[in-house]
């Protein structure tokens, strides 16, 4: 029958062997591993093993490190930025750079950024009232989409009647007849910054900054509602007990509530 298929006998009669790893090997790699602080990689690892008189490949180690689930810290996840178009639509920065002296709920800033949930890139959408730097709205999801931005609106813990202006960058998320409905509905002017200019939305851009060291590299989200969670979590210590140093290192709620006596 092989030679009537013109294939080999060795390939008929082939089964996979599942390759053994030498344990005391192993566990010398996790203890390396351990040792390093959860730093090293398949490189330093490979040289530490060297100095204990071991020669072993990159490739062996490797597939060691994923059977136990090691990962160096120095593995990070990359984003790969999709380009969207941008938000050309001729509306005026109100803000001009001028973040401070705005009456409570008055006019408020929003973003969007990407957080990892398993092996999933996720999105967060929050909505920051520059009085006092609170967040006064938050949303997660699997799409940088509208629907993401309209959710932190319906969480907000303030009326949005009160909310004059709305800025945000020119990302299309933000460019969406379901948004345009609520500004409409509510009274809401909008607010774009200019095209390029991160510094137009510098409030939003400091507040994700904080978040992204904080919040989101200090954890791991195994779902997405683990990741709304601890989400809402993060929020209720920020808005209550971080200091601000813009606030004169007084949490956002103290402030507030400072200023309202």
């Amino acid at each position: 029958m092989c030679a009537f298929l013109n294939i080999s006998r060795g390939a008929y009669y082939y089964t996979q062997k599942l390759k053994q790893y030498d344990s005391t090997l192993e566990n010398e790699i996790i203890e390396i591993f351990k040792e390093s602080r959860n730093n090293y990689g398949t490189r330093k690892i490979k040289k530490a093993l060297s100095r204990n008189g071991r020669t072993i490949s990159r490739r062996l180690i490797g597939r060691i490190m994923n059977k136990y689930g090691l990962v160096s810290n120095y593995t990070v996840a990359q984003f790969k930025v999709q380009k969207s178009e941008v938000n050309n639509d001729d509306i005026r920065n109100e803000l001009n750079q001028s973040f401070n002296g705005h009456a409570i709920h008055r006019t408020v800033v929003s973003d969007l950024t990407y957080v990892r949930v398993r092996k999933e890139w996720h999105y967060t959408c929050v909505l920051v009232d520059l009085y006092n730097r609170e967040i006064i709205g938050q949303s997660v999801g699997a799409s940088k989409n509208a629907e993401l931005v309209k959710a932190a609106f319906l969480s907000s813990t303030i009326p949005l009647s009160d909310i004059e202006f709305f800025h945000t960058d020119r990302g299309n998320e933000f460019k969406n007849r379901i948004i345009d409905d609520v500004l409409e509905v509510f009274e809401i002017k909008r607010s774009l910054s200019r095209k390029g200019n991160p510094y137009d939305n510098a409030v939003a851009e400091a507040t994700f900054k904080a978040f992204k060291i904080e919040f989101i590299n200090q954890h791991r989200f195994e779902t997405l509602k683990d990741l709304e969670i601890k989400l809402n979590d993060y929020i209720n210590w920020f808005n209550h007990h971080r200091l601000h140093g813009s606030l004169d290192y007084r949490s956002p709620v103290d402030y507030r509530m400072q200023n309202s006596i």
